[in-house]
């Protein structure tokens, strides 16, 4: 694919408001544009976790992220083109509110600048639950709040009755914008969720499974595939002539190992139903950089894999399995003494809990002189972040920005030497680094800072 021919066709869903039905219509239309045997690329605006695995099922392909605030609006076209690569058509799914970003951010990291980056045209869901006519008017100021974003149809959502559907049909007929699908209350569809939103798909496959099936059957039969597919093919190209971002650095030669003798350093990131917030890019990363990158199960496998030189634990949710991760001792023990080895391990928000002493009481793996416990107050939102010393991840000085959400609290919030000084909403130092371990509650996305696994990488194989 060349720099200036990326013309996957691409739909954008998204909503005037959260609740709306984004992820049941955008889950959906993948499964739907699957059973048709288009080859789906899935993508999720924001920072996301969760979405991306129903959207996997629903593809058979990685879900991907698209993040303009984590990642800079420079890599969305590239990111896009990546994960798009070699498939038939594209979903994105939208986050929040159409307009809604990052806060104080004007139109960074919404939807409809992702839309617009990407050239894409819009899919409007609408939950028409509790309004008739009045749909024409929100639909219509939605279309027309920023003349770059195209509004190329809606679908409705929670449509009670056939004679619900023809008063919604007359009333947006004056709006101009064409109706693409009408969804009755399914209940099949909906998902469980919990109190960091739905329920990962790693907790539970088979009713994930049958649900992702409902979605697809209820998108199918409600909505015009044909007319959406002909929407999502005339996005064209997308703008700039982006070339598909690559993991592989430029200064970099993974195949060179052999011939200098150096072993690929093994670096362990945790999975299972505990740990599922990972970036695939990260994994992509660390492989282009000469690691050999093996999963496990923290609620399973009792060592790390053989040779760990290196070990990720990302972000999931150790709250809720904190009696099984504590009565793990023979891992937990594994990957102190990895720790104490002074081998790198990076820790991400659930990987920080991971580290500490305890969770609610529960004995953890006792890296960390930290305690963590369950709180009623969600943190929430993007940061600005600096490093403040050198560590396996970065040198001093080094700025990433990072997003937090979580209801965990971690005392003391920071170590001697913090991970990073966060610059917003107020200013602070939070996080960890001693030794070779970086552990902070930031999720981060390595794309914007290749360098983050470079360094990691041959940290691991000179420690």
């Amino acid at each position: 694919m060349s720099s200036s021919s990326v013309s996957v066709p691409r739909l954008v869903i998204a909503a005037p408001s959260s609740g709306s039905g984004k992820t049941t219509v955008a889950t959906g239309l993948m499964a739907a544009f699957a059973a048709r045997g288009l080859a789906v690329s899935p993508h999720k605006v924001g920072p996301d976790y969760i979405d991306p695995g129903y959207h996997s099922l629903a593809t058979g392909r990685v879900g991907r992220n698209l993040d303009a605030y984590l990642c800079g609006p420079e890599l969305i076209g590239p990111l896009f083109a990546h994960g798009a690569r070699g498939c038939d058509i594209a979903v994105v799914e939208g986050v929040m509110g159409m307009y809604d970003g990052a806060a104080g951010e004007g139109e960074l990291a919404s939807t409809a600048h992702v839309a617009k980056l990407l050239g894409a045209p819009v899919v409007l869901v609408v939950d028409a639950s509790s309004q008739s006519r009045s749909v024409a008017a929100l639909v219509h100021g939605f279309a027309s709040w920023d003349p770059e974003v195209r509004v190329g149809g809606v679908i409705l959502n929670k449509v009670a009755s056939d004679r619900h559907e023809e008063l919604l049909r007359e009333a947006l007929e004056a709006a101009g914008v064409p109706v693409l699908g009408v969804l009755r209350r399914a209940a099949q569809v909906d998902t469980p969720s919990r109190h960091l939103g739905l329920v990962p798909v790693a907790e539970r496959r088979e009713a994930a499974l049958e649900a992702v099936a409902a979605m697809g059957a209820q998108v199918a039969q409600g909505c015009d595939l044909a007319a959406l597919e002909a929407l999502a093919r005339a996005a064209g190209a997308v703008p700039g002539g982006c070339a598909p971002w690559t993991p592989a650095s430029p200064t970099h030669h993974p195949t060179r190992l052999a011939e200098t003798g150096t072993s690929n350093p093994v670096v362990a990131i945790a999975g299972g139903p505990a740990f599922t917030f990972s970036y695939a890019e990260h994994t992509e990363l660390l492989t282009a950089a000469g690691a050999e990158v093996i999963t496990f199960d923290p609620l399973r496998d009792e060592q790390l894999p053989e040779g760990t030189r290196g070990l990720v634990i990302g972000g999931g949710f150790p709250e809720v399995y904190a009696a099984e991760l504590s009565a793990n001792e023979p891992l937990r023990k594994a990957v102190s003494e990895l720790a104490l080895s002074g081998a790198p391990v990076a820790a991400e928000c659930a990987g920080l809990l991971y580290l500490c002493r305890e969770l609610d009481g529960a004995p953890m793996c006792g890296v960390l002189d930290a305690s963590a416990r369950m709180s009623e107050r969600l943190t929430l939102g993007y940061r600005d972040a600096v490093a403040v010393g050198d560590s396996s991840l970065a040198v001093a000085g080094t700025r990433m920005r990072g997003h937090e959400f979580h209801r965990t609290v971690v005392e003391p919030g920071a170590g001697a030497a913090p991970a990073w000084g966060v610059r917003a909403p107020a200013p602070r130092v939070e996080g960890f680094v001693q030794q070779g371990v970086h552990a902070s509650y930031l999720h981060t996305h390595w794309a914007s800072e290749p360098g983050v696994a470079r360094r990691f990488v041959e940290r691991c194989r000179t420690s």
